[in-house]
C-alpha cells in the first residue's frame, strides 16, 4: 500500500466560523445543488495536461460564486487508470497524477472556509487488479483465502475452458477472465462486471465489509461531508451466481432486477454504513448511483435508515417532452414521499452525453449520442431544462461545464480516446470521453486556461467563446443564467426542498406548476405559446413578451414567475 497513509496531518478542529458557514442549514442535502467535478478535466495546476486537486482547490471561489452548496469529486485515489480512476488500487491514497493527501486535506479545509461541502466518490463494487488483495490472491494460487474476497470460480467444460456462467460485462464481452496460475497453467476465472482490470469484490466475505467501514472512517476523519457510491446497486450478487439465460443482457439493464444488480442484500450494507455516518457531526450524507428498473426501487435506497439521496436516472433519460416529463416528475415525487427522501434531479454527468447535445438530437437515441445535432436548438433546450430542473422540489446536480452550455465533443480522434468500453466490442457505446474534455476558463492559451501544458483530451476551438472569461458578466450568457437561477433558488422561500407541485392548466407541449407563490412554465414544444402572466418574471431562459395579462413564451423556453 502507498506510504501516503501517514502523510496527512492529524485532523484538527475547524474554526467555529467555518463550521457555522457550512452547517448553517439543517437537512441541507434536501434542497442542495451539488456540482460534480471530474478532477482530470477541471483545472491543471502543474501544466502536465491533467487536472489535479490543487487545480480544483484554486477554482473553489468560482464554485462558491456560482452558488452551489457542495462539490462532488470523481475518484482521485491511487489507480492504474484503466477506467479513469474507477479502478482503485488504494482507497486511502491520492494518485500522484492528482497530488497527495496533503492536497486533499487542503482542498477540504479551503472548501469549508468558503462555505462549500466536499463529497468524494467511493467505489465498493470492485477494486483494481493492482489492489494488494487481488495481487496476493493471484500470487497465492487456488485455495488462497484472499481469493474468497473476490469471485474466483473454476470454469466449466472438460478443462475449465468456459466461463463459470453466462454473465456479460457492462463494457462488452464476458464478465469473466481466466487467470494463469503461479505454475503457468490456465486456472480459475474471476468476475468483473466492468473491465477485466476491475475485479468484483465478494461482499459475502466479512473482510470486505470491515475494510470499507474502515475506509469510510478514514475519509470522514479527514473531514469530507459525504460519499457518492459508485454502482451502489451492485455489490451483492445472487447466491450461486446463476446463469441469466440471455446473450443480449445489456438490453435488459434498467428493465428488470438482474442477478448481479439491485439485489435486496445491498440494503443491509447501507444500514451498517448509515450507523457510522450518523456518529459524525455536520450532517454527512450518502448519495447512491443506483441504476434500477423503476424509481420505486430507487426509493428503497433512501429509506430513513439507509442513504440520503439517489440519482434519478429515469429523469435524466426522459425526452424534452412535456407529457413525459410530467409523468416522471409525478412518479418520482410519489415514490420518494413514503420514505421521506428528497427527489434528486440530474441532467448530465461523466457517463452520459451532455444534455446540450442530447437535446440537440431527435428523441429516442439514448444517453450516449455520437452526433452533434442542432447546436442552437440543443443549447436553448438545455437552458430551459436547467430552469425546469432547478424549480422542482428536492436536490439537483450540476455537471462541470454545463453552466457554460458546453456540448459533447463528438468528433474526438480514435487515437486519443480512453474510455475502456470503446475498445471492447458489444459493450457500452464507449464514447464517454466526449463529456470529459477539459473545460475552458479563458479565451486564449494552450488549453483555454485549463493549464499551461495543453489538455489530456483536445478541446474544440469553438470553446474559446464558451469559456468562463467569455461569459462572465455577459447578460444572457448561460453562465450568468446559472448564477441567477442558483441565487434565486436560495432566496425564494418556495423553491428547494419539498415533495409536491401543483400542476396548472397549460397548452399542449407546455408544463406549468405552482409552488406557493412561485410558478414555473416550460414550453417543450416547437412553437411559441400564449400563457397567463402569472406575476412578476423572476428569470427566463430566453426572451419573452408580455401584454394584456398574457406572456408569449417562445419554443424551448422556461420562465419563472413570482406572485408575491
Amino acid at each position: 500500500m502507498s506510504q501516503q497513509h501517514s502523510a496527512a496531518p492529524a485532523p484538527t478542529p475547524t474554526s467555529a466560523s467555518a463550521v457555522a458557514t457550512v452547517a448553517k442549514r439543517r437537512d441541507w442535502w434536501r434542497d442542495a445543488v451539488i456540482y460534480q467535478v471530474y478532477p482530470r478535466s477541471f483545472a491543471d495546476s502543474n501544466g502536465d495536461g491533467m487536472g489535479d486537486l490543487e487545480g480544483v482547490r484554486s477554482r473553489l471561489p468560482y464554485l462558491r460564486d456560482l452558488g452551489v452548496d457542495a462539490v462532488w469529486l470523481s475518484p482521485f485515489y491511487a489507480s492504474p487508470q484503466a477506467d479513469a480512476g474507477y479502478d482503485v488500487a488504494d482507497y486511502r491514497a491520492v494518485d500522484p497524477m492528482f497530488g497527495n493527501l496533503l492536497d486533499a486535506d487542503a482542498l477540504i479545509r479551503d472548501a469549508r472556509e468558503l462555505g462549500l461541502r466536499i463529497i468524494v466518490d467511493l467505489v465498493p463494487n470492485h477494486s483494481s487488479d493492482q489492489h494488494e488483495w487481488f495481487k496476493r490472491a493471484l500470487a497465492d494460487g487456488p485455495g488462497s483465502p484472499l481469493r474468497e474476497r473476490y469471485h474466483f470460480r473454476p470454469g466449466k467444460g472438460d478443462d475449465g475452458e468456459l466461463p463459470p456462467n453466462d454473465w456479460e460485462s457492462i463494457f462488452g464481452g464476458p464478465a469473466w477472465t481466466r487467470v494463469t496460475e503461479p505454475d503457468g497453467t490456465p486456472g480459475e476465472w474471476y468476475l468483473h462486471l466492468f473491465a477485466p482490470e476491475q475485479p468484483d469484490f465478494n461482499w459475502e466475505h466479512p473482510a470486505v465489509g470491515d475494510e470499507f467501514r474502515s475506509i469510510l472512517r478514514f475519509w470522514l476523519d479527514m473531514g469530507v461531508d459525504g460519499f457518492r457510491i459508485d454502482v451502489a446497486h451492485g455489490l451483492v450478487k445472487e447466491h450461486g451466481l446463476p446463469d441469466l439465460g440471455s446473450h443480449e443482457q445489456l438490453k435488459l439493464l434498467g428493465n428488470d432486477v438482474m442477478p448481479f444488480f439491485d439485489q435486496d442484500g445491498v440494503h443491509d450494507i447501507y444500514r451498517q454504513w448509515r450507523l457510522i455516518l450518523d456518529e459524525y457531526s455536520g450532517e454527512r450524507i450518502f448519495v447512491a448511483e443506483a441504476w434500477t428498473p423503476t424509481v420505486e426501487r430507487t426509493a428503497n435506497y433512501v429509506r430513513p435508515d439507509e442513504l440520503h439521496q439517489a440519482f434519478n436516472f429515469q429523469y435524466l433519460g426522459t425526452a424534452w417532452d412535456a407529457e413525459e416529463l410530467r409523468a416522471v416528475v409525478d412518479r418520482t415525487l410519489e415514490a420518494m414521499r413514503p420514505v421521506n427522501a428528497p427527489a434528486t434531479w440530474v441532467l448530465s454527468n461523466h457517463d452520459v452525453t451532455r444534455h446540450a447535445t442530447r437535446f440537440a438530437n431527435p428523441a429516442g437515441l439514448g444517453t450516449q449520442i455520437r452526433t452533434a445535432g442542432d447546436r442552437d436548438l440543443g443549447l436553448r433546450r438545455a437552458r430551459a431544462a436547467t430552469l425546469l430542473m432547478l424549480a422542482l422540489p428536492g436536490s439537483a446536480y450540476v455537471y462541470q461545464g454545463e453552466e457554460l452550455g458546453l456540448p459533447d465533443v463528438v468528433d474526438l480522434p480514435d487515437e486519443v480516446r480512453q474510455d475502456p468500453a470503446y475498445f471492447r466490442g458489444a459493450g457500452q457505446d464507449g464514447f464517454r470521453d466526449g463529456c470529459r474534455v477539459p473545460i475552458p476558463w479563458t479565451r486564449e492559451g494552450s488549453s483555454y486556461g485549463f493549464g499551461d501544458g495543453g489538455s489530456w483530451l483536445p478541446q474544440p476551438a469553438s470553446w474559446a467563446e464558451l469559456s468562463v472569461e467569455a461569459q462572465d458578466g455577459v447578460e444572457g450568457s448561460t453562465l450568468e443564467l446559472y448564477r441567477a437561477a442558483l441565487r434565486l433558488r436560495r432566496s425564494q422561500p418556495d423553491l428547494g426542498a419539498g415533495d409536491a407541485v401543483e400542476w396548472l392548466k397549460a397548452p399542449e407541449g407546455v408544463l406549468a406548476f405552482r409552488r406557493g407563490e412561485f410558478v414555473c412554465v416550460a414550453n417543450t414544444s416547437g412553437e411559441s405559446a400564449r400563457i397567463p402572466a402569472y406575476g412578476r418574471v423572476l428569470l427566463a431562459s430566453g426572451e419573452i413578451a408580455e401584454a394584456d395579462g398574457e406572456a408569449k413564451l417562445p419554443a424551448d423556453t422556461t420562465v419563472w414567475f413570482t406572485t408575491a
